[in-house]
């Protein structure tokens, strides 16, 4: 009687060793990101339900936050003619946040964009799942300097695999904005700029 018991709880471990291995095999070759969140800024759709848990600021007055984001003043520096560039954009730094990013937001709310944030060096690709704003994306070492860039177009409803844009080597950090924006930051390939978060946003006037 003691061997069958033994026998069965081999087969128990054993069987319970196989589940855990298959485990997140649906996402694998999947990108470890997307580019954007459900919620519409300075819409009705205010963001509720897009399981991100709410983040209390603080916020500068003159932007319409997208709830489950906090923003972040970055400074470019080294920009076009030398000047530095201040921007205010929504920052995306737990995972939960970062697999959101900007999907169904069709609107930035005042925001320059969308910085995602990793706590070591990353290779995932981005995706346009769900992502409504056609999207430039600049990749950038734990420096701010510029790894790569690629414009993102949104991918079609009922796509069955949205393609996916990756970097062309490690990276820290990475910036979204509106197709086309990086040109006018500087941040392009092989420039010199360079991206360094800098702390919290001011309020945005009707001069910026």
């Amino acid at each position: 009687m003691t061997s069958r018991r033994r026998r069965v709880a081999t087969w128990a471990l054993l069987v319970g060793v196989l589940l855990a291995a298959c485990g997140g095999d649906d996402d694998a070759g999947s990108p470890t990101t997307t580019s954007t969140s459900t919620a519409t800024a300075g819409g009705s759709d205010s963001g509720e339900g897009n399981g991100l848990p709410p983040v209390t600021g603080p916020f500068a007055e003159g932007r319409t936050p997208i709830p489950g984001f906090g923003e972040i003043e970055v400074r470019i520096v080294e920009g076009p003619d030398g000047e530095p560039i201040v921007l205010c954009v929504l920052v995306a730094e737990t995972p939960a946040q970062r697999q959101r990013g900007l999907m169904e937001v069709t609107d930035l709310g005042g925001y320059d964009g969308m910085l995602f944030r990793f706590p070591d060096d990353s290779d995932g690709g981005f995706w346009m799942k769900d992502t409504v704003l056609p999207l430039s994306i600049a990749y950038l070492d734990a420096d701010g300097a510029v790894v790569s860039t690629a414009d993102m177009d949104p991918c079609p409803p009922g796509t069955a695999r949205c393609p996916s844009y990756p970097a062309d080597g490690p990276y820290r950090m990475a910036l979204e904005v509106e197709q086309g924006d990086l040109a006018p930051l500087a941040l392009e390939q092989d420039s010199t700029a360079r991206l360094e978060p800098t702390g919290p946003c001011p309020p945005l006037t009707p001069s910026d």
